[in-house]
């Protein structure tokens, strides 16, 4: 059979800093299942297709057109595209398969424009799909996720093209996806993980793939795509300390703070950790677990998290954390001035602030669906900074953008753009934080655009406010802006969402 794979990770560029942004930066983001299921292919003896689209160049041509059977893999926001690709490739005889973000959050929605749908897989469940064993119609799981992923020298050819620019030469951005666990042991109410059970994954194989990229691609980054890196730290930490410190390589990774505690940070160092995020997500009690910091909120939150952060950047030279603003604990001026506060006293890490999004299957979800505040109407398309998909608890939609641009001041501010340079001495970490600096300009105007458009366009602000129903015309001009020549795939009434929730069939 021939199978192809195409990973979409984001929509069409619209400007040249996008396409700059999106060749540099999200061309990094390949996820590790896409380039497992594509070794399986081969492995059982199929021809697979692999590729990227990071905004780029053009999807359609990425794959072959003969296909027997095409899987789709990606993020909400780029549903729409992939829907549109899904009905070329259907008209063409082609069965169409989605798995990944959006296929987990809203599988029900994208059966209308795909044969099937698949949450958790293996190597025996992607055999069975390719071979036909599923009719059209059906959205499936496996009920034993895989525990072990094809090894780094397995999914190199998958490497090469996702990562590497024409398959040969590495940006000093490269990085290796994998993985040393699934799931995560917490519980925040907005992720999809949050019911995922935890569970760590084979060290040999870990220990033998760090082995392979020190001997075949020594100036490469790995990234680690655990959702929280190293929750059982010494397991983990024990591998990288057995190799000797000129076969090690330099690493980034998603962890929680809490983990990372006086004892452990000198370790990051010395096994080459050069870049971690962090979630801390709110100043109330409510994700302070993650943090290290249970039952503590407020400014004592803040400044004991503040303290952490600095004191980490001495072992790691780039960090990011992500707050949440928006959530229904924030109420008042008192979360903006503690987020204010964090990021002054955090001149080393950056900020990403993030506008809270209901995705399916979560908690947050269910609560904003069960209490009629989510934007019914709004294309998956606008599931994503700038834009609000939801009915805030505590703040108009007006007070809200005015608030994300105050915020977004403080992290562009020229004074911490200085400071961020002299905290970094690394030319690479300084020009990460150029181009993001220069990112956040650019957001600021969006922000702005909203913001208008909410004290101008009377529709626009009563569908904000809920009073409205109707799809304001920004939104369907913006739609067929961000898709371009593709927003003839799908008309606007296709992109109205269909929000029901559905169990898999177990497989």
């Amino acid at each position: 059979m021939r199978v192809g794979i195409l990973e979409i990770m984001s929509l069409p560029s619209r400007t040249w800093t996008e396409k700059l942004h999106n060749a540099v930066f999200t061309k990094q983001y390949a996820s590790l299942t896409p380039q497992s299921i594509s070794v399986w292919c081969r492995q059982l003896g199929h021809q697979s297709f692999y590729a990227t689209y990071y905004g780029v160049g053009n999807p359609e041509r990425l794959l072959p057109k003969d296909l027997d059977v095409v899987f789709f893999c990606c993020c909400t926001l780029a549903s729409s595209l992939v829907y549109g690709l899904a009905k070329l490739y259907r008209q063409a005889g082609t069965f169409t398969v989605i798995g990944g973000p959006h296929a987990e959050a809203f599988p029900a929605d994208c059966l209308r424009f795909v044969d099937l749908v698949v949450k958790d897989c293996n190597k025996e469940l992607i055999a069975d799909i390719v071979s036909g064993h599923f009719d059209s119609g059906n959205y499936i799981s496996s009920a034993k996720p895989f525990k072990e992923c094809p090894t780094v020298e397995e999914r190199l050819p998958e490497i090469l093209s996702a990562s590497f620019f024409y398959k040969k030469f590495p940006s000093v951005f490269t990085n290796i996806p994998m993985v040393t666990s699934m799931g995560c042991p917490y519980t925040c109410d907005f992720c999809m993980d949050w019911s995922s059970p935890y569970q760590v994954l084979s060290t040999d194989r870990f220990a033998n793939d760090l082995r392979y990229l020190a001997k075949n691609h020594p100036n490469a980054v790995v990234a680690f795509h655990d959702p929280n890196f190293a929750i059982q730290f010494d397991r983990v930490f024990n591998i990288l300390e057995s190799f000797p410190p000129e076969s090690r390589m330099s690493y980034i990774m998603e962890c929680s703070l809490s983990i990372l505690t006086p004892s452990r940070v000198a370790r990051l160092r010395e096994t080459k950790c050069i870049g971690a995020s962090y979630g801390v997500e709110s100043w109330q009690d409510d994700y302070s677990t993650k943090a290290g910091l249970k039952f503590k909120k407020g400014l004592e939150k803040v400044d004991r998290v503040a303290e952490h952060v600095e004191q980490l950047h001495e072992y790691v030279s780039y960090q990011q954390v992500t707050l949440l603003f928006g959530l229904d604990t924030d109420k008042g001026e008192e979360p903006i001035e503690l987020m204010k506060r964090f990021i002054e006293k955090t001149p080393s890490a950056w900020p990403v602030i993030g506008i809270p999004v209901p995705f399916g299957g979560t908690p947050m979800f269910d609560r904003y669906l069960a209490e009629d505040r989510i934007l019914k109407s709004m294309p998956f398309t606008f599931y994503y900074f700038p834009y609000l998909v939801t009915w805030l608890k505590h703040y108009d939609p007006v007070t809200y953008y005015e608030k994300l641009i105050e915020l977004s001041d403080n992290v562009a501010s020229e004074k911490l753009l200085k400071q961020r340079f002299e905290s970094s001495e690394n030319c690479r970490i300084k020009l990460l934080h150029f181009i993001r600096h220069k990112g956040e300009k650019l957001v600021k105007q969006r922000y702005l655009e909203i913001l208008n458009m909410l004290r101008t366009d009377r529709k626009f602000r009563a569908f904000h406010e809920g009073t409205s129903k109707v799809l304001p015309d920004f939104y369907r001009y913006q739609s067929k802006k961000i898709l371009g020549r593709y927003a003839e795939l799908l008309s606007i009434d296709e992109q109205t969402p269909y929000l029901e929730q559905i169990q898999p069939e177990m497989v």
